[in-house]
């Protein structure tokens, strides 16, 4: 239940939000809980035949247009995008940040709204973002953080001062946390919006009916087509697609970004250029694809198909058992100008357009060897079906029995090859590819071409034997500093959790922040996947020297 100056805060936005024309029609805006903050909830009133929830009018999203005709921040902006020094992201960030110490900005009740603090591990104590260490997300927030404090020092801390003055505010303080706190508003609440073309880019003045008494925002004030291509030059993420009708731009809009994630959401946003299905033009509106949403319920969204390591670096939260995780596996591209015959390898790496790095999400087990659920299709079927193709030079080696469970993506396995190979493949390979040359003076080697001679040179044993040093040295790193997967799931299960603004109760030892909760939980998962990838690639690599010692 929301404290009462919650209430105030909530009652104030709804009011805001009634003003700037957004309609709650079939909703609520409440508080979830301490760890979610606000969220939307399904009115008693809804109407069975209604599916739109919330409509809100494009004119209150916060995009980097806005900021760039915002008058006492835009003219800064300005220069510093013309001089090629921020992007349209940073525009936004910088706008929230100041937006948040005007005393009288006009979008205090939906600052107000917002989180003070966030889960993600640019917030973590000195302990918590140990907790990490192994993983890729402890790299990330190092640097991101190091990088966040540069730009604040920088750029933003003079200049959001030099702001405050020229508004008539000499005693506001900005801090790194304000910048730090825009920077999570942003990336845990923004949308990529789809907006109408005609809504960034109206019509031209001449062509506006004399006597309109229509007013425009500064994302709705006309310009004329030969002016089109220098503003869409100027404004950053606005970006046309397909026949033109839709302008792709980032942005906040607020209502909207209060729904919370869900596995099954029971929601969707959509947006609405002429108000045929929302009755408001320039709108985004909340669908219902629920047969009907149950009163009082909060009403959920999907964020996207992200594992952990997304959700918790952006959004500052995670789900146990997330089916939509996947592991990073990477050869150092560091490590190539030491390998034996690295300039041949990096020459035959650039033509095969081969990868050195890959996400494996969990469900391409579900077609492994040791598949963890039934599948009945495997996407990948079409790359692999290449290889069986044969070239005049080509045909010595078949085609092994194990391809189509081979959970690990061609283009990958294609790097992994070329690294692996010995002097003798090499120059196997040179010769194939000479031989193809002098039939065909005028052309070089394809892609396709060369990757098969690869192939028939090396086989898959080299590139499996690498992948699976590749997983055990991940492994590694991964228990190094926390124990093994089942030392972490005793961890949990013995957990207390507290919210890491609270005061920790003394409860045996088994307390445990919600941040670091959330740690253990992104980090078991990365064990958990490096494992089961671990045994798929031995079990590869195993048929593999089988195939080889049969031929």
């Amino acid at each position: 239940m929301a404290i009462p100056e919650e209430e105030a805060k909530l009652e104030r936005f709804i009011a805001w939000l009634q003003v700037n024309g957004a309609e709650l029609r079939g909703c609520n805006i409440n508080y979830s809980d301490s760890r979610k903050g606000f969220g939307i909830f399904a009115s008693s009133s809804t109407a069975a035949s209604d599916d739109v929830l919330l409509v809100v009018p494009l004119d209150l999203a916060i995009t980097p247009m806005r900021v760039l005709q915002d008058p006492l921040l835009g003219p800064e902006c300005q220069k510093m995008f013309q001089q090629g020094e921020v992007d349209d992201r940073f525009l936004m960030i910088l706008f929230l940040t100041l937006e948040r110490l005007r005393k009288n900005s006009s979008w205090k009740p939906y600052l107000d709204m917002l989180p003070t603090r966030f889960g993600n591990p640019l917030w973590f104590s000195d302990d918590e973002i140990l907790e990490l260490k192994g993983t890729n997300l402890y790299h990330a927030t190092v640097l991101q953080k190091k990088k966040l404090l540069s730009l604040y020092y920088e750029k933003v801390e003079v200049l959001v001062k030099k702001l405050l003055i020229l508004d008539g505010d000499s005693e506001s303080e900005v801090s790194f946390e304000h910048f730090l706190w825009a920077n999570s508003v942003f990336w845990s609440r923004a949308l990529n919006i789809p907006f109408p073309h005609s809504f960034v880019f109206p019509q031209s003045q001449e062509d506006v009916e004399e006597g309109s008494s229509t007013s425009h925002t500064p994302e709705t004030v006309p310009v004329s087509s030969n002016e089109e291509k220098d503003i869409q030059a100027q404004v950053p993420g606005a970006n046309s697609v397909g026949s033109g009708d839709t302008v792709w731009v980032e942005g906040l809009v607020p209502g909207i970004d209060f729904c919370n994630h869900d596995l099954k959401p029971v929601a969707t946003w959509e947006v609405d250029g002429t108000g045929s299905v929302s009755r408001v033009p320039f709108s985004m509106y909340l669908l219902s694809v629920a047969q009907r949403p149950i009163p009082n319920k909060e009403i959920s969204i999907s964020y996207g198909s992200k594992g952990n390591e997304e959700l918790l670096y952006l959004y500052g939260f995670v789900i146990e058992n997330n089916p939509d995780d996947y592991l990073m596996v990477h050869y150092p591209a560091e490590a190539i100008p030491i390998i034996p015959f690295s300039d041949s390898k990096g020459q035959l790496l650039e033509a095969q357009k081969a990868q050195l790095r890959c996400l494996l999400p969990k469900s391409v087990l579900n077609n492994g060897f040791f598949p963890q659920t039934t599948s009945k299709v495997r996407e990948s079927d079409e790359k692999e079906t290449n290889r069986s193709c044969n070239f005049s030079w080509s045909g010595q080696r078949k085609m092994p029995s194990y391809m189509n469970k081979l959970v690990f993506p061609e283009d990958f396995m294609t790097g992994l090859r070329t690294i692996a190979m010995q002097e003798e493949e090499i120059y196997k390979v040179s010769a194939m590819l000479e031989e193809l040359v002098e039939s065909r003076p005028d052309e070089q080697p394809s892609e396709t071409e060369v990757r098969m001679a690869v192939w028939e040179a090396c086989g898959d044993s080299g590139a499996l034997q690498l992948l699976v040093d590749l997983l055990n040295a991940k492994m590694m790193k991964l228990e190094e500093n926390s124990g093994t997967e089942e030392e972490d799931t005793r961890l949990l299960d013995d957990a207390c959790i507290f919210e890491s603004h609270e005061e920790p109760r003394d409860l045996d030892g088994r307390r445990m922040s919600r941040n670091k909760w959330s740690s253990v939980v992104y980090r078991r998962g990365q064990k958990q996947l490096a494992k089961l990838l671990l045994k798929e690639a031995e079990h590869a690599l195993h048929l593999a020297l089988s195939s080889s010692i049969c031929d």
